[in-house]
């Protein structure tokens, strides 16, 4: 691990590569209502408390990823589903990146054993000193509702090891150091709360993967290049605004021109190549999967795939994302359509 300085934008126009998906694009018909709930819900926790935060939240719309990622679940589900979601997007911006909390690897610790004893079941009931682990435990009562034990155990530990994951960012950070790309994308298959919402999908839908196939080796390398998909496409898309945080210390992008030396282009392109690669194994993972997999299977196979395709229609109306970058960068043509939208947010 070294530090960096990340290089500059530069002075001329930046080029957005296109991205291969060919999943379906689909969205939840109650995003709406579930978004504004939700909302609602995230105000009553006092997880953010910043105003100017809390304007972000509103413009962002954090609800319609979760709809276009959870497109078929009932309503009530949604709302659940949009609720953890929101709690992590608030765990990652007011404890992981605030200026406080961000740089101490010891403050991020010792928040970790209340969160700890209510994804172990150790919590006693009584009173929890920190927000996260409040609303966490909340959560977890409403994901029990639905979920068989060995279900609620996949989400907790998965749970458990990204929040863990956040004291290897936050020592990053504290000693202004870069991971090498084989550590990045080992870490960031965890740093990124992808496994957490993975674990949800056979929940949501009211079917249940067994252990044999929870543990099979074609899903657990569908589950492992979906989550790649989704966090590697977060850094392409999210990185002009990651500079202005912590230099884009964990962004894929700033990673390659790190240790590859790679251009700023060359280092996008680059990432839209493992994109590329990555949705070509998942497609022939799923031809596998048909041939043996039972319903619930195929049914989780198409939440990756959901989750992936969602993930890459909501950052391209994103505001969040795409007024960060230079406004002569060039966009393909589904982010053209996506910046039109969101100008209009």
């Amino acid at each position: 691990m070294v530090t960096t300085f990340t290089n500059p934008l530069g002075r001329h126009p930046l080029r957005i590569p296109p991205l291969d998906c060919p999943f379906p694009s689909e969205i939840n018909p109650h995003v709406d209502e579930a978004n504004q709930e939700s909302f609602a819900w995230l105000l009553r926790t006092g997880m953010i408390e910043d105003a100017r935060q809390l304007d972000v939240y509103r413009q962002a719309k954090f609800g319609w990823l979760t709809a276009r990622a959870y497109p078929r679940v009932d309503r009530d589900m949604l709302r659940l589903l949009m609720d953890w979601c929101v709690w992590l997007f608030a765990f990652d911006d007011g404890f992981c990146e605030s200026e406080l909390l961000s740089r101490r690897t010891a403050l991020i610790a010792q928040a970790l054993p209340d969160m700890f004893r209510v994804l172990h079941d150790l919590d006693s009931g009584g009173e929890l000193t920190n927000v996260f682990a409040r609303t966490l435990r909340e959560l977890k009562e409403r994901i029990a509702v639905h979920a068989e034990p060995d279900q609620l155990d996949r989400w907790s530990t998965a749970t458990k090891e990204y929040i863990f994951a956040q004291v290897w960012e936050a020592a990053n950070r504290e000693t202004q150091a870069v991971p090498t790309p084989e550590d990045y994308i080992f870490m960031r298959r965890r740093t990124g709360a992808m496994y957490p919402v993975y674990a949800l999908i056979d929940i949501a839908g009211g079917y249940r993967l067994t252990p044999e196939e929870w543990h099979h080796p074609d899903i657990r390398e569908l589950t492992e290049h979906a989550n790649d998909l989704v966090v590697w496409d977060n850094d392409l898309f999210s990185y002009a605004k990651e500079r202005e945080h912590d230099r884009a210390r964990h962004n894929l992008v700033n990673v390659l021109i790190t240790h590859r030396g790679y251009a700023l282009q060359e280092a996008l392109d680059e990432v839209a190549g493992m994109h590329d690669r990555a949705v070509e194994r998942m497609v022939e993972l799923r031809a596998s999967v048909e041939k043996w997999g039972s319903q619930g299977v195929l049914d989780y196979t198409l939440g990756l795939e959901h989750w992936v395709r969602g993930h890459i229609e909501y950052s391209l109306n994103s505001a969040r994302y795409i007024h960060a970058w230079p406004s002569n960068t060039y966009w393909p043509a589904m982010a053209d359509r996506g910046r039109v939208e969101a100008d209009r947010a």
